[in-house]
């Protein structure tokens, strides 16, 4: 795989490797590594939210009424 990175960034990425004594290379797959874990939790907890809506799986107006009051907001 090649990555391509503009200048700016490519120095940041120098100077880091440096400060923390790692490679490039395992700096950008830690990236990459988190990137990828982070998106595939927000897509699957997307994927659930779409599913319950689908099934009509929605907090009624007497739970909304009732969790807004023990925070004491105005949820209307």
């Amino acid at each position: 795989m090649t990555v391509r990175l503009e200048d700016d960034v490519k120095d940041r990425l120098d100077v880091l490797a440096e400060a923390t004594q790692r490679s490039k290379s395992f700096l950008a797959a830690e990236a990459i590594r988190s990137y990828v874990e982070n998106n595939e939790w927000q897509i699957g907890e997307i994927q659930a939210a779409l599913k319950e809506a689908d099934a009509g799986d929605f907090a009624s107006d007497k739970d909304v009424t009732a969790l807004a009051k023990k925070w004491k907001v105005n949820a209307r």
